[in-house]
């Protein structure tokens, strides 16, 4: 089996980062394309105005506010990452906005991914109620192969 084209999908937690790294040494194996992506999620409440989110501050969704966090958080992919990413890999950072398993489903379909690897988990709490397990949708819809990527104190238990 080959790899011409990765994504990994982050929400900057650990267990992304994880993900992240076992993506980019399966690019560097197979010389794949790597796309990084991340899924910036609609307001809980959409009544509240103020959603306060540590990574994205307060979201209005004003179109040229969304332009603005997109590429926020296209800025702070390449700066979490790039640097750690081989010149050897061919990588891109992408940004979504909607329903995350849904975006990420939508975007591995039209963009014929050959592999997707994700975090075993990220969110916790009541973001894990609301927007319930992105890896296990993405694993059982998903149109191409599916890799859990665990930290290596989570595998060792």
């Amino acid at each position: 089996m080959t790899f011409q084209t990765i994504a990994c999908c982050t929400d900057f937690s650990p267990n992304a980062e994880v993900a992240v790294f076992t993506a980019v040494d399966l690019a560097e194996k197979y010389g794949a394309t790597l796309k990084v992506l991340h899924v910036v999620p609609p307001p809980v409440n959409p009544v509240v105005t103020d959603f306060d989110n540590p990574l994205y501050g307060t979201l209005d969704y004003d179109e040229e506010v969304d332009r603005n966090m997109v590429l926020k958080v296209e800025e702070k992919l390449q700066d979490r990452y790039g640097a750690k990413i081989s010149s050897k890999v061919e990588v891109d950072y992408v940004v979504l906005t909607g329903h995350i398993s849904s975006e990420v489903l939508s975007y591995l379909k039209e963009n014929e991914i050959d592999l997707v690897v994700l975090g075993s988990y990220g969110l916790s709490g009541m973001g894990l109620v609301i927007f319930g397990s992105v890896a296990k949708r993405v694993a059982h819809k998903a149109t191409c192969s599916v890799m859990i990527a665990r930290p290596a104190e989570e595998v060792q238990k």
